[in-house]
């Protein structure tokens, strides 16, 4: 049932009117009023700011780099327009069959084959320098001269000795003759005629002292001409003219090298032992060349003359020497230089470059080019190798296609191209002056 209607009584419109007919409040003004208007403000105009910042650096429309090289618009990286992958450019080279040394490359140590120092065999003061520091030399050349002049006069009193002594022996001697003849006519005891014949053996045996003394003067004479006892180079002198010099001297006068021939001592591992030795025995010239140390260039070439008799157990290696004529002086004593044994030579070996042999988890492999122009990884094994080439035992044939460049990002199924030669520019005409291209096209 509905509520009846209640009717408001006079009183009641009346403080109605009343309030309607009020005017409002008004609100604070002046310039108190206006800084806390402020104030409310300013954090929500900071925050929507930094809103503002944040959704514009999240939706800011993202620039594409311009293509280059070209006008047309490439698709993902690695992809053309079309969506096939790209080919990557790359450099190849042919397996091929080629003869291969098998040298043994070891350091080496340059070593005369005789190095003398000169010493002086007697006393005496030095008159003489014979030589220049650096001079070539020949066996018997003198070097240096001793004075011989007391060593002369002691000759000379030796030979004295044995002209007088020659004197008496002739004279026992004819005492002994007549002693035998009147002992024959028993006119002397026999005991003055056995007596004579032990004067007789005493001045003979005065007669061969004077001799061997002579001899020994004779030779110290030599001694005071020092000789070079072999070819070679002398090298700096350590003692000067007129110095008192003795046959107990530890640093001699000069040393002498001989350096034509020279040889190179290396050593090689033993296990190739067998393979020289075979060689050696059946009159094989195995050849030797010395390099410098950088390993760049060739000094002389040679030959081995000797294998050590013994193996070095620390090391597991055994000494080579080998000889040089060294008629250019490029090799020079003590010096160190790379030696190459050329053990022999592979015939028909398969060989590709060094750059693309590649090294991984399971060993050495290439990337093989296919037909379709997409590598594989062909495992390979490998043999001796040499600055430029190594030889493949197995894993490649013949006409096999190998990438030797452009390795970085290849993997199976990658497609590779080859990029031509850059043609090559036309000389300018003679007399016309090449123009150069400053800035811009003009």
């Amino acid at each position: 049932m509905d509520e009846p209607t209640r009717i408001p009584d006079r009183d009641t419109r009346v403080a109605d009117a009343h309030t309607a007919a009020s005017p409002a409040p008004l609100p604070p003004s002046g310039p108190a009023a206006t800084s806390r208007r402020r104030r409310r403000w300013l954090p929500w105009l900071i925050v929507l700011l930094v809103v503002g910042v944040i959704a514009y650096a999240l939706l800011r429309p993202q620039t594409k780099p311009a293509a280059t090289g070209g006008r047309h618009h490439r698709g993902a990286a690695g992809q053309n327009a079309d969506g096939t992958a790209q080919a990557q450019p790359v450099s190849e080279a042919v397996a091929r069959t080629g003869d291969m040394p098998v040298v043994l490359t070891q350091l080496g140590t340059v070593t005369s084959l005789a190095t003398i120092t000169v010493q002086s065999q007697i006393s005496g003061y030095l008159l003489e320098v014979n030589f220049t520091e650096g001079q070539e030399v020949h066996k018997g050349d003198q070097l240096a001269l001793v004075d011989p002049r007391l060593y002369i006069a002691t000759l000379t009193q030796y030979e004295g000795n044995l002209i007088r002594d020659t004197a008496l022996l002739k004279q026992a001697q004819a005492d002994y003759a007549r002693y035998q003849l009147l002992l024959r006519q028993k006119s002397i005891a026999s005991q003055l005629a056995e007596n004579q014949i032990f004067v007789v053996g005493q001045y003979q045996g005065a007669i061969r002292t004077d001799e061997g003394q002579i001899a020994s003067a004779k030779q110290n004479i030599a001694y005071c001409h020092i000789l070079s006892p072999i070819d070679g180079r002398v090298g700096l002198r350590q003692v000067d003219a007129g110095n008192y010099i003795t046959s107990s001297a530890t640093n001699g006068l000069v040393v002498v090298t001989q350096v034509h021939p020279i040889s190179v001592i290396f050593t090689i591992p033993e296990d190739n032992i067998p393979s020289l030795q075979a060689q050696m025995k059946a009159g094989t010239k195995l050849e030797v060349d010395a390099y410098d140390r950088t390993n760049t260039l060739k000094l002389a070439s040679g030959f081995v003359q000797t294998i050590d008799n013994t193996i070095d157990t620390s090391t597991g290696t055994v000494r080579i020497r080998s000889i040089f004529t060294n008629t250019d002086d490029a090799l020079f004593p003590n010096q160190f230089v790379n030696a190459r044994l050329l053990l022999q030579t592979l015939h028909n070996a398969v060989l590709i470059p060094n750059g693309a042999i590649q090294t991984g988890p399971q060993g050495n492999f290439v990337y093989l080019v296919q037909a379709d122009n997409t590598v594989a990884v062909r495992p390979i094994k490998t043999g001796t190798a040499s600055m430029t080439d190594t030889v493949i035992t197995s894993g490649l044939a013949v006409g096999d296609k190998v990438v030797t460049d452009g390795t970085d990002k290849l993997k199976t199924g990658s497609k590779v191209m080859v990029p031509p030669p850059a043609p090559a520019k036309a000389p300018a005409a003679a007399g016309t002056p090449a123009h150069h291209r400053h800035g811009g096209d003009q």
